[in-house]
């Protein structure tokens, strides 16, 4: 995995990049915000869905639920680009609605709409 840091309107933003999972339980979650904080000292990452493992986007296993209050609890604002409209479950799409209107966690089609909004965040 790679992280690089971009500024935009003021704001730094970690871009994670790479083609291992760097997302797959509670745990790597958490490893991860550790490590883009300490490398990085930013409190907002976009990633790439490609490096969340796919159980996470099968709301069943609970496993969103779980990793995205550890980003809201830590105060880690994140936003996961790609393409999600391939997905059937009118959970996982009324989840990733409900979050693009939150404050904390964005699911986005461009690495450039997600660096716009988590610029925009107070």
């Amino acid at each position: 995995m790679n992280i690089k840091k971009v500024e935009a309107d003021g704001v730094d933003i970690a871009i994670l990049g790479g083609n291992q999972i760097a997302i797959g339980d509670v745990q790597s979650a958490l490893d991860l915000m550790a490590t883009v904080h300490y490398e990085t000292g930013c409190d907002r990452m976009v990633i790439n869905k490609s490096l969340i493992s796919e159980p996470f986007f099968d709301l069943k296993t609970r496993l969103a639920g779980e990793i995205l209050q550890k980003f809201v609890n830590y105060r880690m604002k994140l936003a996961v680009v790609g393409e999600f409209s391939g997905y059937e479950s009118k959970s996982l799409k009324d989840f990733i609605y409900e979050s693009n209107n939150g404050n904390n966690i964005f699911f986005l089609p461009t690495e450039e709409q997600a660096i716009e909004k988590l610029s925009k965040l107070k």
